[in-house]
């Protein structure tokens, strides 16, 4: 019970990725908030910056002032560059970067406060390198690890460390709505484009959702207090 006694926020963690890492987080003995746009105990809508205020002033009033954010709300829309309208842009880069911003201010000043914290930002190989045909995804996620490295030096003497975690292609239902898009635009099968996305991680597989949660768990967990502003890759050798 290494986290006992601290309060960690986890934004989309109804399911996936998310909930892997809120129910690891709690079996290390955190008090753990659910932020997501349904069916959680706090619903908020990342990309609207009053919602999350209000969200995290909920999530103090019953939980206590927060001491770890995972930033794991996001969404991948895929297009060609000149298919891209200006409306998937502003989406992409509304879920996955800017409500990553607005999330981690309403955070924060808890942990400058307290003199302790611990950021992780789910980010994806997609903001280690480039894939066709989701260019405004990379693009948001390129300016997650961004963020992630700045502000780690801002706060590196405050006792508060900031990373982003990027997961390769991992089992989800976000990879099953990728697969299904693929099945829907090529003459390929289900099964077909599950192989051939689990072919690009050196490994041969997809990733699980337990060692994504794992990685984050390890950077909240004593011992970790010396890695910070780091985007580590959780791929199976894909990015390096």
């Amino acid at each position: 019970m290494t986290l006992e006694g601290k309060h960690a926020v986890v934004t989309g963690g109804a399911g996936g990725i998310g909930a892997a890492i809120a129910k690891l987080l709690s079996d290390h003995g955190a008090r753990v908030t659910i932020l997501g746009r349904h069916t959680t105990p706090i619903a908020a809508d990342v990309t609207d910056p009053e919602a999350v205020d209000q969200a995290f002033e909920k999530a103090r009033a019953e939980s206590g002032a927060i001491d770890i954010l995972i930033n794991n709300a996001g969404q991948a829309e895929s297009a060609p560059f000149l298919k891209t309208s200006f409306d998937l842009w502003r989406h992409m880069m509304a879920v996955n970067l800017d409500g990553t911003f607005y999330c981690t201010q309403a955070a924060l000043p808890d942990m400058l406060k307290s003199g302790w914290g611990r950021i992780v930002n789910i980010a994806s190989t997609a903001g280690l390198k480039g894939y066709a045909y989701v260019s405004a995804y990379c693009a948001a996620k390129h300016g997650v690890i961004g963020l992630t490295r700045s502000l780690a030096l801002e706060v590196a003497t405050k006792n508060i460390t900031v990373n982003a975690v990027c997961p390769g292609f991992t089992d989800t239902a976000m990879l099953q709505r990728t697969v299904e898009n693929i099945v829907a635009k090529t003459a390929r099968s289900r099964e077909q484009t599950r192989a051939e996305l689990a072919a690009r991680n050196p490994q041969g597989r997809l990733v699980s959702t337990e060692e994504v949660a794992n990685a984050v768990a390890w950077l909240c967990l004593p011992g970790s207090e010396s890695i910070t502003g780091q985007a580590i890759s959780v791929s199976g050798g894909e990015v390096t």
